[in-house]
């Protein structure tokens, strides 16, 4: 059939059933996790005090949840999440969008995980769903990879003394009198010279399951904590008896010590480990 350059109503419906034929990971996660257990808890630390009138949140949560969740299982920032929904077809499909639909910008991202950290309640819906997994067989315990990705935060505009007193730890005065001012900035974020280059934002240090790909385990600190400090954090009971590797960032007697002490066989080298 020539092709007439024109495009039907039904070409973008026609590329993700192509898709879909060729086994896209992210229909199987749509169809098998029960999304609707994970809103009760989300909305709950959400809620905010009545304030008058107000309308419908922006971006239904769970669609926001699943944004969460591809960020986690493709170690992503914020800013390249934004730009892989709106890339990809079957990312946009597995968030229930369509072309004609805005889509969630970064800034939108940081804020909805945010107030999940802040509730305290991020790691409870990511255990709620690690175990889904672990259920369905997807997650299986073989042999854990870590690594750690710088995720900056959005761009704040600062002068060079306020960007000083950050780097000490302090909050500048004229923001601490201005409270709007203080509520834009974000003032946990440090900085980080890496490769001659300098960062402001967060690491999300990251244990992968060897065989599934999935990340199984995470942490987020600020950009100025080492890769090797989180280690700890990330080991379970689980990893006793299995591999585990990382990159030259987690050499040392550091880590050598307590994966000795928790019975992990340790993998790590010099150059990171690809599987």
């Amino acid at each position: 059939m020539k092709n007439t350059g024109q495009h039907s109503f039904f070409d973008e419906e026609n590329r993700l059933i192509k898709l879909a034929k060729k086994k896209d990971p992210l229909v199987k996660l749509s169809t098998m996790i029960k999304w609707e257990k994970f809103r009760a808890i989300i909305e709950k630390a959400m809620k905010k005090e009545t304030r008058g009138t107000g309308g419908r949140p922006p971006y239904d949560y769970i669609l926001m949840f699943k944004v969460l969740i591809l960020q986690r299982l493709y170690n992503v920032s914020d800013e390249q999440m934004e730009f892989r929904i709106n890339d990809r077809l079957t990312i946009m499909r597995f968030l229930g969008l369509s072309l004609g639909e805005n889509v969630p910008d970064q800034n939108t991202i940081w804020l909805f995980r945010e107030n999940l950290i802040n509730k305290g309640v991020i790691d409870k819906l990511f255990a709620k769903f690690d175990r889904y997994l672990e259920d369905e067989g997807i997650l299986i315990k073989e042999g854990s990879i870590v690594d750690a990705t710088i995720v900056e935060a959005p761009g704040q505009r600062n002068n060079h003394q306020d960007n000083d007193q950050i780097k000490q730890g302090e909050i500048p005065e004229d923001w601490k009198v201005n409270p709007n001012m203080l509520r834009q900035k974000d003032t946990e974020a440090r900085w980080l010279k890496k490769n001659g280059e300098n960062y402001y934002g967060y690491k999300n240090h990251i244990k992968i399951c060897r065989k599934s790909k999935l990340i199984s385990r995470y942490k987020e600190t600020d950009a100025s904590v080492r890769d090797s400090q989180a280690v700890e954090d990330l080991l379970d009971k689980s990893d006793s008896h299995h591999d585990f590797y990382g990159d030259s960032a987690y050499s040392g007697e550091q880590i050598a010590i307590p994966l000795k002490k928790k019975k992990i066989r340790n993998r790590i080298h010099e150059k990171k480990y690809y599987c």
